[in-house]
């Protein structure tokens, strides 16, 4: 299964993939929302990690435009974010997200919304 993990936060970043790299998974990532609808639509990745808090496009506005795009729209999309009201979880389940992490993030509960979102 192909992931593509968004996140500016190069600890974070390099964390996640190497994790999720162990865990069998194909990882791409991108550093921004805008880089991440340019790798969507060319890689089209299984499931894509968002974090929500990025330069040039943030994620939520990624996920909108996703949701848009007749190309992206199927990509299960789960935020990853620190903010973590429940809220927060509503505003990025309506931004287009299939489900929700917060950080720091617990990686078994990871695992399973990345399967749970890559059956959806």
């Amino acid at each position: 299964m192909k992931i593509l993990l968004v996140e500016d936060n190069e600890m974070n970043r390099d964390m996640l993939v190497r994790r999720l790299s162990n865990a069998g998974y194909v990882v791409e990532s991108a550093t921004n929302g805008k880089a991440a609808l340019q790798q969507m639509a060319l890689n089209r990745p299984d499931v894509v990690l968002m974090d929500m808090n990025l330069p040039i496009m943030d994620g939520w506005t990624a996920c909108k435009e996703a949701k848009k795009d007749s190309r992206l729209r199927d990509i299960p999309i789960v935020a990853l974010t620190a903010h973590a009201m429940e809220t927060d979880r509503q505003v990025a389940l309506d931004s287009g997200c299939v489900d929700y992490a917060t950080k720091p993030i617990d990686f078994p509960d990871l695992l399973n919304k990345i399967q749970k979102a890559s059956e959806a």
